[in-house]
């Protein structure tokens, strides 16, 4: 994967609108189901991509950050509210969210 699809495939999967992408990764938690089997590794390849096209980088843009910080914080709420839910998430999908915000906050530290 290069750098732009790897910029392009995280942003589509965490800002665009379920109407028009109704099995994005981030559409998915928000109607409290699981990502679609392959999601979440192919989110984990596009952010270390990303990590290493942009660890040098002195500035991010705006829509990036924005992406970074659904796939940190508004994923892991999701989680928390489909399993108060009684949502039957993947038994992985825990440590997963867990590795996705860990790779956001490196590409956001640059470490």
């Amino acid at each position: 994967m290069d750098f732009e699809t790897a910029h392009e495939f995280v942003v589509r999967q965490t800002l665009g609108t379920s109407a028009d992408l109704p099995d994005t990764f981030i559409a998915c938690l928000r109607q409290g189901k699981p990502p679609i089997p392959g999601q979440v590794t192919s989110l984990l390849l596009a952010l270390k991509v990303l990590f290493e096209g942009l660890k040098h980088e002195p500035t991010l843009n705006r829509t990036l950050l924005k992406a970074l910080l659904i796939l940190s914080y508004e994923s892991r709420q999701l989680y928390a509210q489909g399993q108060k839910a009684g949502v039957s998430w993947p038994p992985l999908l825990d440590e997963d969210l867990g590795r996705i915000a860990k790779t956001a906050q490196s590409i956001l530290l640059g470490e």
